[in-house]
C-alpha cells in the first residue's frame, strides 16, 4: 500500500481516528480506483465524497454536455458549466477539492462495445446512469468480469440501492430480464426529488469506502428502498 504524507494523514486523520479503519484504511483508499459511471444525479455526490475521502484513482465516464435542468440534483455542475462535458466540469470541482486524487475522464457513454474496456481496471464500479438498459449492462459486465458494483435507482420521491459482489445476488436475480423498451418511466418525464439523488449517491459512495477498506457489512442480498414522502425504509432480502 502507498504511504500517506503528512498532509493527507491531517487531511484524513477524521478516516484515521475511525475504529477498524485508521492509517492501513486510509491507505486503501490512496491504492484504489474506483469508476463512476455516469456523472448527474447520483455520480455527482459519489464522486464529491470520495474525492474527499481520498480514493487515489476516480474514473468518470459520461459523453453528456451539462444543461439547465441538471442543476437542480447534479451538485458537481454549476451556472458557468452549461454546455461544457460533464466529465470536464466534475474533474475541475473534484481536483479543487483534492489535488491529490487523479480523476480520469472518459467522454462516452457506456455501450455494449466498451463495457468491458471501461469496467476491468477498476476495483469498484458505481452505477450512476439513469437508463434501465446501461443498468443491466453493468450489472452483467460486472457479474462476468468480478467486479462488485453499487446500483441506485431514482423516480419522483422514491429511491433504492443494493451492492453487487461476486458470488452474490446480482440485478437480474431482483428483477429478471431488462423491461421492454419504453415501459419504464424516466425522472425526465415522471420528475425525480434532487436531495433523494444525493442521499443515494452518498450511499452508494459510502458502500464503494467500505468495500475498498474491509470496513462493515456491504449492501448486498439486500435491496434497500427510500420513499422520502413518508421517511420510511424498508430492506428486502435477495436470494
Amino acid at each position: 500500500m502507498t504511504a500517506l504524507s503528512g498532509e493527507e494523514a491531517l487531511r484524513y486523520s477524521r478516516h484515521i481516528k475511525l475504529p477498524d479503519f485508521g492509517t492501513s484504511g486510509q491507505q486503501k483508499l490512496k491504492s484504489a480506483r474506483v469508476l463512476i459511471i455516469g456523472v448527474g444525479g447520483l455520480g455527482s455526490p459519489a464522486a464529491l465524497y470520495l474525492a474527499a475521502a481520498g480514493v487515489g484513482t476516480i474514473g468518470l465516464m459520461d459523453g453528456d454536455k451539462v444543461s439547465l435542468s441538471n442543476l437542480q440534483r447534479q451538485v458537481l455542475h454549476s451556472t458557468p458549466d452549461l454546455d461544457k462535458p460533464k466529465v470536464e466540469s466534475a474533474r475541475e470541482k473534484l481536483l479543487a477539492l483534492n489535488p491529490n486524487v487523479e480523476v480520469v475522464c472518459i467522454k462516452d457513454f457506456l455501450i455494449a462495445d466498451n463495457a468491458a474496456q471501461a469496467i476491468r481496471n477498476y476495483d469498484f464500479i458505481i452505477d450512476g446512469t439513469d437508463d434501465i438498459e446501461a443498468k443491466f449492462l453493468i450489472n452483467d459486465t460486472c457479474v462476468a468480469l468480478g467486479k462488485p458494483f453499487s446500483y441506485a435507482a431514482l423516480l419522483r420521491y422514491e429511491a433504492q440501492a443494493f451492492t453487487y459482489l461476486p458470488g452474490h445476488s446480482n440485478l437480474r436475480d431482483i428483477f429478471g430480464a431488462p423491461p421492454a423498451a419504453g415501459t419504464v418511466e424516466t425522472c425526465a418525464l415522471a420528475g425525480v426529488l434532487g436531495s433523494v439523488a444525493g442521499m443515494f449517491g452518498t450511499i452508494q459512495a459510502t458502500e464503494a469506502i467500505k468495500y475498498l477498506t474491509a470496513v462493515g457489512k456491504p449492501l448486498a442480498d439486500r435491496l434497500l428502498i427510500f420513499d422520502a414522502l413518508d421517511f420510511s425504509f424498508q430492506q428486502l432480502d435477495i436470494s
